[in-house]
């Protein structure tokens, strides 16, 4: 074997280059190999944009935010700011609300997108908020936000196209907001607990891993023909590591080709994804662009990896100049080396057990190449398991003997077509059974009753008749059912120096008997009544007041003044000893409790009102109505429906990057399953014509491809719930979560069984096509 100097290097994948496109049924493979490729290119590059989508997201997030210091004082150039987030409909509606100082002579800079500050009753929107508050869906919150619109919010202060924000002007903020002298402020990233951290490992390497295996799986396209093509150089005087070079210079067209195709789908795709919000998430068209470093790696790596695999594919074959040794009884497959990445995978992850440090670079870096490296053994496990199992089905039917002696013929490509989707399924498994275990660390019990109370608003600083008129307006929106109104406050004992160090401090709440009765059990009621109640597992039971004992209720919850001089109220001598029970919002009052003609609310100077709805569940959007009613322009009331358990936010994004990313995923597979599968058929299309001919009926042929697809397809999502589970089980145990989730995989293998059934499905019109006799015309 002579080596071959640079020279013939190039002139050799020169010829195999001309090969695949000059005619015949060299560019037909050409073109599928391309069209393959392509797919995958496009999901790396946006893969690879990524980090920049989400740099500018945060970049552009922390120019608007207010810079936030204390002893700020009040200037031409400040501005008083308080939030305006609401939801609507499950969407997050964000925004601010801005009073300059100095009114419209302000210095001030406005927040970035804005070309002048809105005054009073004036807002800016971005354009998406625009666009629903003009649409019917939007009526109701076109309701809440009911300000004059000034302005459009440019790209530059939005996080994202879709991002519902908005700037409203108000003249109705005092001294006690928040106060700044401009906007941008950056906010340190606080560090993730290491089974989120574990878990985005996991993510990126299961939703690339697929594409990897495809993109090295469409260079092998039209294998048996490019043989043949290889054999008839042997003839005319080329040696074997001549053709090979040949071969490369083939896939390497294919992979350009492919390279080319991707990069143009990339700009395409990126134009639309610039008008697409999914879960919540959109990103501008110019922020959808690669890392120069990882699309360095995905240009350069894709032909690199086109040569290599071809060259790989053909070590075990002895091209002669009439025909390929593979057309002979080839050599079983070995087992020994394909067990080697699975053992070095489990070797790097075994020692992680139990100490997987998420806040190390190293940790992730370990654990990323383990993972990869446990995939890629299922892939490479994969053809030897094909090929141990059909080397012995036989008998049955004709469509079953068709397709069993097809697969042992050409097990490898058999399994090539199924082992993108059954590496999705084993990362996809193990990834479910991470998800499942973070969440149930990342999910707190809440302790709401929602089988009492359905929804809650809170509001601040109401006086009484304000706080009559909410609760009053509350319980005439339509779905809401009743209302339990209270009232919060705190006390000190009269004579104790508010201010001070450890100043005990009792709480006061204030309600009509109803809500009173939500959290005490009270044996009777009546208006004007006082209770004082006592919780025996609460240390603060043992200080409670006596009836007939002054108290100062000019305090905040800590004991600091809030009031001038002391707001003195006495507890009646009637106030009569009840035991607290723990309230729907999962709380225990201990304290004094009074309904309204014993206490006025107007004598507690820093009032916290409550009110506790309960609802219609057949009831629409009364969530909308409630909020809508509760909305104030000075401090928007926060409004919350009661949920037994609630998951931690950095989850949830994590989820729904799952849920994106996943989409596209398997779109990606579906698509480049049927090009893979639409390859094999055109292989096969002089087989199948000749039988046709011999009068083989098409029912029985679509049997046997039926059969071909089903057989390779079960056996690799068999493989993958193994390897799925068993990757799954040692990264729960990696960041000490307990192992559960066994059957994990059933939901996977079935998404997968329906995407090999949906290709299959899709397969059928063309093999009606080609199962014509005149296949075999040939020139």
């Amino acid at each position: 074997m002579r080596n071959a100097t640079l020279g013939a290097w190039a002139r050799e994948l020169a010829i195999g280059a001309r090969f695949a496109v000059t005619g015949g049924p060299g560019w037909i493979r050409t073109v599928l190999t391309a069209a393959g490729v392509g797919l995958g290119v496009v999901v790396l590059l946006l893969a690879a944009s990524v980090p920049n989508v989400m740099d500018e997201r945060d970049r552009r997030g922390d120019a608007r935010s207010p810079g936030f210091a204390s002893g700020v004082t009040a200037g031409p150039d400040t501005i008083l700011f308080t939030g305006g987030a609401t939801e609507y409909r499950g969407q997050e509606v964000d925004g601010l609300l801005i009073q300059p100082d100095a009114g419209a002579d302000t210095t001030a800079e406005p927040p970035p997108g804005v070309e002048a500050f809105p005054g009073p009753g004036e807002m800016v929107v971005s354009p998406a908020l625009a666009e629903l508050l003009d649409s019917p869906k939007g009526e109701l919150l076109a309701e809440r936000l009911d300000y004059r619109r000034v302005g459009v919010i440019g790209d530059e202060g939005l996080a994202g196209p879709g991002e519902l924000y908005y700037y409203a002007g108000t003249d109705s903020l005092g001294d006690e907001a928040p106060r700044t002298q401009g906007f941008g402020a950056s906010f340190p990233d606080s560090p993730l607990p290491s089974a989120l951290v574990l878990l985005i490992v996991v993510l990126c390497v299961v939703l690339l891993m697929p594409i990897a295996v495809f993109v090295a799986t469409a260079v092998r396209f039209g294998g048996e023909r490019r043989d043949r093509r290889l054999a008839a150089l042997r003839l005319v005087g080329a040696d074997t590591d001549m053709t090979r070079r040949v071969a490369a210079g083939e896939a390497l067209v294919g992979a350009v080709g492919g390279l080319l195709v991707g990069v143009a789908g990339f700009l395409m795709l990126r134009q639309l994804l610039g008008g697409v919000t999914a879960w919540g998430f959109s990103a501008f068209t110019a922020d959808i662009v690669p890392a120069a470093p990882l699309a360095a790696l995905v240009l350069a790596g894709v032909p690199v990896a086109a040569v290599a695999v071809s060259l790989f594919a053909l070590r075990g074959i002895a091209i002669e100049p009439l025909g390929v040794v593979r057309e002979s009884t080839a050599r079983p497959r070995k087992l020994g080396w394909r067990l080697v990445p699975v053992a070095l995978g489990v070797l790097l992850l075994l020692p992680m057990i139990g100490s997987f440090e998420g806040s190390s670079r190293t940790g992730e870096t370990q654990a990323a190449v383990g993972v990869v490296l446990l995939l890629a053994g299922a892939t490479v496990l994969l053809p030897w398991l094909v090929e141990s199992v059909v080397g012995r089905l036989g008998g049955g039917p004709a469509s079953w003997q068709l397709a069993t002696r097809r697969l042992q013929l050409s097990s490898g490509a058999a399994a090539r077509t199924v082992s993108g989707i059954t590496v999705a399924v084993a990362g996809a498994t193990a990834l479910y059974m991470l998800f499942a275990g973070a969440r149930s660390e990342q999910t707190e019990a809440t302790g709401e009753d929602v089988s009492r109370v359905q929804l809650a608003v809170n509001s601040y600083g109401l006086g009484r008749e304000e706080t009559e008129e909410l609760f009053g307006r509350l319980e005439s929106v339509p779905g809401v059912t009743g209302v339990f109104g209270l009232v919060d406050g705190s006390y000190t004992k009269a004579g104790q120096p508010a201010g001070g160090e450890f100043v005990p401090t009792g709480e006061i709440v204030v309600g009509d008997c109803a809500a009173l009765n939500e959290v005490a059990h009270l044996e009777g009621c009546a208006d004007g009544d006082v209770f004082l109640a006592a919780d025996p597992d609460s240390a603060d039971s043992a200080d409670l007041p006596e009836p007939g004992q002054q108290l100062d209720l000019g305090v905040d919850s800590e004991g600091r003044r809030v009031t001038d001089e002391p707001e003195l109220w006495t507890v009646p001598a009637t106030a009569s000893a009840v035991e607290s029970r723990v309230d729907p919002s999962g709380g225990t009052r201990v304290g004094v409790l009074a309904t309204p003609a014993a206490l006025d609310t107007d004598l507690i100077p820093d009032p916290w009102s409550q009110a506790w709805l309960t609802v219609d569940p057949a009831a629409e959007d009364t969530i909308e109505h409630v909020r809508n009613v509760a909305w104030r322009e000075d401090s928007p009331p926060a409004v919350w429906e009661f949920e037994s358990e609630r998951v931690s936010d950095e989850l949830l994004d994590i989820q729904r990057a799952l849920l994106i990313g996943s989409t596209g995923v398997l779109t990606i597979i579906a698509a480049s399953m049927i090009v893979s599968m639409l390859e094999q058929l055109r292989e096969r299309r002089r087989l199948l014509s000749a039988l046709v001919a011999f009068g083989t009926r098409r029912t029985t042929l679509g049997a046997s491809v039926l059969w071909q697809t089903a057989v390779p397809m079960v056996l690799g999502l068999t493989l993958a719930a193994a390897v799925g589970t068993g990757l799954g089980a040692i990264l729960m145990a990696m960041v000490g979560l307990p192992v559960t989730g066994w059957l994990a995989f059933l939901p996977m293998t079935g998404v997968g069984a329906g995407m090999i059934a949906v290709v299959t499905l899709v397969s059928l019109p063309p093999l009606w096509r080609m199962m014509r006799p005149d296949g075999l015309r040939t020139e």
